[in-house]
């Protein structure tokens, strides 16, 4: 792969930017009447519109250029057919085959990647039928009422927020708690309120070594045994997610009730595979398979439709237009919709652990921005917090408002009335108000020109703050698997754009190794170890007020 920066797309962007600094928004909606209807775009049950972005046709037009130097389309084609992308760990990245819905062939070293995951579907869809039509018994033979996911990262993001997503849809079958922190605060709280003979524990774990999730498991292995007294009667209340047969018989776990998972899946890019075990006990094996189909939907379109209307591929060129050449950040995902209060994190760790990367595919330091810092929270809530630093702010945050048409608790207007802020705070960042407007609007207020003059540059609103708004027919579960795998595919076409490797987590990874040592060295007497003074200054001082 070239540099990025020495493509002709790039320098023309480049040189793009600059002058698309210095054009407000507000002048581009007034040249042109028909900018909605150039830039958005339709697909089943999604309305996508970037027409108040920092773009005009010439901006657009390099920008769909830069892909095709990119080579976008043979790099799609490498990732569905099972090409080993993930280059520093030499493995496929199939997360789109645990969703098609097709059930094509795919061979991936002589096996039938359709042909197992079907089969482990079926697995997962008898497994959940047993527990949620009360045929899987507890130690005492009572039913499961409670199901606890104990897992960390994309093990535990994924399904909570899907779960938290669709509550709404959830009957009384069965409660689902998540358990994820090492900090024992939030165990004990899940473990306070739940039986031991009619709770079921899920641990999801690839290689059932991961520190915090085997930390908790082993809390509440041993908060269980507390009330059975039998190790025998794991069996029945603890199941897996993993790879590692040994290490989960070893725990107590069937293997039977062992549910796979395969290295050419991420942790982040899971939910889809057993991982998602919480989401369909909770909802239905109906509902999981719905998720499933919302997704493949968008595998098809991502694959089939032209550059300019394939909405994952605009999303990512949009994200590093605004990071790698106008210089924003940071981005904020800011869903109108409760049920969706979980997505900001979700795709925080989606996107920056994906393409958080300082060096490219050949190993080499890149010379741009890339991934900028996600964030955000639910756009009422959001509203009265940090809205203010959105319009007024020296920082300019490029913003995706999500949104339904249908909401899925219909509750007298409010619907109506969230709605009006999703429509009016995008509005109001693209235009802004200008000196004349705020002087206008004081004036008829009966303010005096010594009033106005001090209150006049407070109220000014420059404007010119770029949105994405996405409009979701109604969320339900396919419209979850249609948002997810939209931003999957963003992330894999942004990573392929700034030319770095999505697939890897090598910063994570580093973290991991520190604390299992630092672990060890918490449990001695001694109070320098090979740290620097501030490490071990720290770990001194916890030692020594730990034992006080």
């Amino acid at each position: 792969m070239s540099c990025r920066s020495q493509l002709a797309s790039w320098q023309a962007l480049k040189l793009s930017a600059n002058k698309m600094k210095e054009t407000h928004l507000k002048d581009l909606f007034a040249k042109d009447s028909t900018r909605f209807e150039q830039f958005s775009t339709q697909i089943p049950g999604v309305l996508f519109d970037y027409s108040k972005q920092q773009i005009d046709n010439n901006v657009f037009e390099q920008l769909i250029t830069l892909a095709k130097e990119c080579d976008i389309t043979r790099w799609r084609e490498k990732m569905f057919s099972g090409e080993k992308i993930n280059i520093t760990e030499g493995r496929a990245v199939l997360h789109t085959a645990l969703r098609n819905r097709a059930e094509s062939s795919l061979i991936i070293d002589d096996e039938n990647v359709s042909s197992v995951v079907n089969a482990e579907l079926h697995k997962i869809k008898l497994f959940v039928e047993k527990v949620r039509n009360g045929q899987w018994l507890g130690y005492t033979g009572k039913t499961v009422k409670d199901v606890v996911s104990i897992g960390v990262g994309g093990s535990n993001l994924g399904p909570q927020m899907a779960t938290e997503a669709l509550k709404s849809y959830a009957d009384d079958t069965l409660k689902v708690h998540y358990i994820s922190n090492v900090d024992g605060v939030q165990i004990a709280s899940v473990l306070k309120n739940i039986d031991p003979e009619t709770t079921l524990f899920v641990i999801s774990s690839k290689t059932f070594t991961t520190s915090e999730t085997m930390t908790n498991a082993k809390t509440a292995v041993e908060w269980f045994l507390d009330s059975a007294n039998d190790k025998q009667a794991i069996a029945k209340h603890f199941v897996a997610v993993s790879t590692n047969l040994e290490k989960t018989a070893a725990f107590g776990i069937a293997n039977e009730n062992v549910f796979t998972m395969w290295d050419w899946v991420g942790g982040r890019f899971s939910l889809w595979s057993a991982i998602g075990l919480p989401i369909a006990l909770y909802l239905g094996f109906d509902a999981f398979e719905a998720i499933l189909e919302g997704a493949f939907e968008i595998d098809e379109h991502f694959q089939s439709a032209a550059f300019e209307e394939n909405i994952p591929l605009l999303m990512a060129l949009l994200s590093v237009w605004n990071t790698s050449f106008l210089g924003y950040e940071s981005q904020a995902i800011l869903p109108y919709d409760q049920a969706l209060h979980m997505l900001p994190a979700y795709l925080q760790q989606g996107e920056m652990e994906s393409n958080g990367k300082h060096v490219n595919f050949e190993g080499n330091k890149v010379a741009y921005t890339t991934v900028p810092i996600i964030w955000g929270m639910t756009g009422i809530n959001g509203q009265h917090a940090f809205y203010q630093c959105l319009h007024q702010g020296n920082v300019v945050v490029p913003a995706d408002f999500i949104a339904s048409v249908e909401p899925q608790v219909s509750v007298g207007e409010h619907h109506d009335i969230l709605l009006s802020n999703f429509f009016a705070q995008t509005e109001a960042l693209m235009m802004g108000v200008d000196a004349q407007q705020v002087h206008s609007d004081l004036t008829a207020k009966g303010k005096s020109e010594a009033e106005i003059a001090q209150l006049l540059n407070h109220k000014i609103h420059q404007g010119n703050r770029p949105s994405t708004s996405m409009l979701l027919d109604k969320v339900d579960a396919k419209a979850v698997g249609r948002l997810i795998a939209l931003y999957e595919h963003k992330i894999f076409c942004q990573g392929i754009i700034l030319n770095v490797c999505s697939f890897d987590q090598w910063g994570v990874e580093l973290g991991k190794g520190l604390a299992s040592k630092i672990e060890a060295e918490l449990l001695d007497d001694h109070i320098n170890h090979p740290h620097d003074s501030s490490t071990n200054g720290l770990m001194a001082y916890y030692k020594q007020h730990r034992t006080q």
